[in-house]
């Protein structure tokens, strides 16, 4: 079992990882073939200093994050004991910037309502390949989150950039970009053009209210049609917008890492592809058949279709009243 210490955290926030991208690196595992499965493209981590620099360059932001940390690590304790009760689903009103060179980055409003749509069935555990969890893991899936999303406004602006990295650029007019509407209360995605290899990044709640606060997805991988495959499902959204309701990659960003989940299993890093299950690791002296299938693994969109149930927890923590994105709860 995995174990929440806060000072721990302090120290595990140094391997922390908000960024995916494509990459041809492959996971340590024992099934290293199935777990590739042939993809050309594959996610993988090509930002991991990005949350670590800005919490140690910012004391605000480490005060923050223990601060995050020991409210999620309460809030769990009293879901065990029965302390809180259900409220029903937080809808959250997401604002869609969309930073575009040509046509084709121009998105649709319809492809916008495809990728809102699959926030949606993701998140409340209706996507159509729920079915396909493992009986071995049907015991510890999320079912709903209760985390609705609701588009409420797209904001369109036209550039000359033909490439954007992960500085942060596309969230300031200043610097060609477009000013976060509201971060306190809405969640705010940026939509460009051409990242290079990065498929999308996102900040942790630590960062709430702030005015680079929300997550960034690169255009070919945004919604379904007209995306480019393998991540061609709306999936980097659903796994993005994890990282923006506190949950880390499912490794631990880290060998035989710590996602302070207490039900995902340890596993020796990022799984990619389309691994055929079950696909074992060995941490500790221990094998384990890996929850791949995760949304916050980093495998092709069509093999990732579930949260589990502490991820549901932690993410409840931070869309409670009294949690660090209250501000996006409409009552």
């Amino acid at each position: 079992m995995k174990k929440l210490l806060l000072g721990a955290l302090m120290l595990g926030f140094m391997s922390a990882c908000n960024s995916d991208n494509i990459s041809n690196q492959h996971e340590q595992s024992e099934n290293l073939v199935s777990s590739t499965g042939g993809s050309a493209l594959q996610r993988g981590c090509a930002s991991e200093e990005i949350r670590k620099a800005a919490l140690q360059s910012s004391p605000e932001l480490r005060q923050r994050f223990s601060a995050l940390e020991a409210q999620t690590e309460k809030f769990e304790n009293d879901l065990k004991l029965g302390k809180v009760l259900s409220d029903g689903s937080v809808e959250i009103p997401v604002v869609v910037n969309v930073l575009y060179r040509t046509s084709a980055e121009n998105l649709s409003d319809s492809r916008i309502a495809e990728q809102i749509a699959v926030l949606n069935a993701d998140y409340a555990g209706t996507n159509s390949d729920v079915s396909k969890i493992p009986s071995e893991f049907q015991s510890v899936k999320s079912g709903d989150v209760k985390v609705r999303f609701r588009l409420a406004n797209t904001v369109r602006k036209s550039t000359t950039k033909t490439s954007w990295s992960t500085n942060d650029a596309m969230k300031k007019s200043s610097s060609g970009g477009i000013d976060a509407t509201s971060p306190s209360n809405y969640l705010n995605i940026w939509v460009v053009g051409n990242m290079g290899q990065i498929l999308g990044y996102a900040t942790f709640p630590e960062s709430a209210g702030l005015w680079n606060d929300g997550v960034v997805i690169a255009a070919p991988y945004f919604g379904k049609t007209g995306a480019s495959s393998p991540f061609n499902l709306g999936r980097t959204a659903t796994h993005e917008v994890g990282h923006y309701l506190n949950l880390r990659h499912i490794w631990g960003d880290a060998n035989c890492g710590n996602d302070l989940v207490a039900d995902t299993p340890t596993q020796t890093g990022a799984n990619s592809g389309k691994p055929s299950y079950p696909l074992y690791n060995t941490c500790s002296g221990v094998q384990r058949s890996v929850m791949f299938m995760n949304y916050m693994d980093y495998v092709d969109d069509a093999a990732m279709f579930m949260f589990s149930a502490g991820q549901k927890a932690r993410m409840q923590s931070v869309v409670a009243s009294s949690g660090s994105r209250s501000g996006l709860r409409l009552y």
